[in-house]
């Protein structure tokens, strides 16, 4: 691949990935579908393990099941589409960055493939067992969220009691050579 020309415009559309809670009744392609499981796929893990299976979920029934794991997440049901992330369990710690990897993937993928996408977590441990009985995953497997992907009516988050939007600016954020030593004027 050549050096991109223009990384402004690269890094403002990772910018405006953003986590969408909405969206149309709208089904997404299978050719779409198919792409961002490929996405996926490729995603790089930890000594290249692939600790991942993936289920996909469309059916509004089990969507509405999910949703129903904890209040939070109850915009789950009106989505048309999620993908489930089933960890092996056999290293928890290099699996949730692995989870975490694959995630931030299939959200970027779906933003550059015109769609939007979010994250909705399970919960705690006891709400992470309804979860895999839901999606019939074995109990030492891990799953602890699903990936929502559909076309997004907005990127505002409609729940009670919504995050602060923003970002710290950088100089809050960032140090050199050792914490807490800013760069200067």
């Amino acid at each position: 691949m050549p050096p991109v020309s223009n990384p402004k415009q690269v890094a403002r559309e990772l910018r405006k990935v953003r986590q969408a809670r909405l969206y149309e009744d709208t089904p997404v392609p299978d050719t779409v579908l198919e792409e961002l499981l490929e996405v996926a796929r490729w995603t790089g893990s930890s000594r290249n393990t692939q600790p991942w299976e993936f289920i996909v979920v469309s059916d509004p029934e089990q969507l509405r099941r999910i949703s129903q794991i904890r209040t939070p997440i109850n915009w789950v049901a009106d989505a048309p589409l999620a993908i489930a992330i089933v960890l092996n369990g056999e290293n928890p710690l290099s699996e949730a960055f692995d989870e975490g990897r694959v995630t931030e993937r299939l959200l970027i993928g779906a933003h550059m493939l015109g769609l939007g996408g979010g994250t909705a977590w399970f919960g705690d441990e006891s709400q992470q067992e309804v979860g895999k009985r839901i999606l019939g995953i074995p109990a030492e497997r891990t799953a602890r969220s699903v990936v929502v992907i559909g076309y997004p009516t907005t990127h505002k988050d409609h729940r009670p009691n919504p995050a602060a939007a923003g970002r710290r600016p950088l100089p809050e954020l960032v140090s050199y050579e050792r914490l807490g030593e800013r760069a200067a004027s």
